[in-house]
């Protein structure tokens, strides 16, 4: 049977997005996007350690014993975080600072053994690369348009330069609670564009019955 691999792409992206959709792994989501470089660096240390897990646990799916499979799992996991963890300290000091506790924490967050448990160890490792790299890029945008809008309204800022005036800022949304009240506004858009793309579905198929 041949697989849908741009539906299994896309899947992760839009229908069945880890954080409006799912509503999974929401404490770094919140926890680093105070400013977009946070939101982009977290957002591919995630897409990185999510698709290089979900390709291992996958090739070595069937020699994975069942009884001992999650340690394995969180043993691959941590392999791949800590990589990641030595690269931003390396290269990008003030990121891998500034992502902080966030970025180990990566090893037990929810979309990635989510992921490996409920599709890299039943499918083939082709699948199972569509599936992360949709999955990883669909908590990345997220995040990177969760960063945008706290930075620009909570310090003026974009990218880190200045655009708007201090005294134009409203610092809530620098703070956890600014991260809530977007994150709560994004899933209530989310839900409204489903609820109207669902009505005109019906309308559709409605009108192709009375045909």
């Amino acid at each position: 049977m041949k697989k849908n691999y741009s539906g299994i792409f896309t899947n992760g992206i839009v229908k069945e997005n880890p954080l409006l959709v799912l509503s999974i792994g929401l404490c770094s989501s919140l926890a680093v996007t105070t400013n977009i470089f946070n939101g982009i660096g977290m957002g591919f240390s995630m897409t990185f350690v999510l698709i290089m897990s979900e390709l291992m646990i996958s090739a070595f799916r069937k020699h994975i014993p069942e009884s001992i499979r999650l340690p394995i799992f969180i043993i691959i996991i941590a392999a791949f975080t800590t990589i990641v963890q030595l690269l931003l300290a390396a290269y990008l000091p003030s990121l891998s600072e500034a992502l902080g506790v966030f970025l180990p924490l990566i090893v037990v967050n929810c979309i990635i053994m989510g992921r490996v448990e409920s599709y890299a160890s039943k499918e083939a490792p082709l699948s199972s690369v569509f599936d992360a790299l949709g999955m990883g890029l669909g908590y990345t945008w997220v995040l990177v348009l969760i960063s945008l809008i706290r930075e620009f309204l909570g310090s003026g800022t974009f990218f880190g330069v200045h655009i708007l005036p201090e005294k134009y800022t409203i610092g809530i949304f620098s703070k956890a609670p600014g991260g809530f009240l977007v994150f709560g506004l994004l899933i209530a858009v989310t839900m409204g564009l489903d609820k109207v793309a669902k009505e005109k579905a019906e309308k559709a198929k409605g009108c192709c019955g009375r045909q």
